[in-house]
């Protein structure tokens, strides 16, 4: 991955974000984190 790509990225996953706290209010963002953490939990029950 080169650097413009990457800053590329970056920009995009900020902008997202950006895009969720003004419009949203978190509410996008805070579900994939309680999501994610499910599935973290549920993975760990069955290692």
């Amino acid at each position: 991955m080169t650097n413009k790509i990457a800053i590329g990225i970056a920009l995009v996953v900020l902008g997202l974000l950006a895009i969720d706290v003004f419009l949203f209010d978190w509410s996008n963002t805070l579900f994939l984190l309680k999501k994610t953490a499910d599935m973290i939990e549920w993975m760990a029950f069955w290692r």
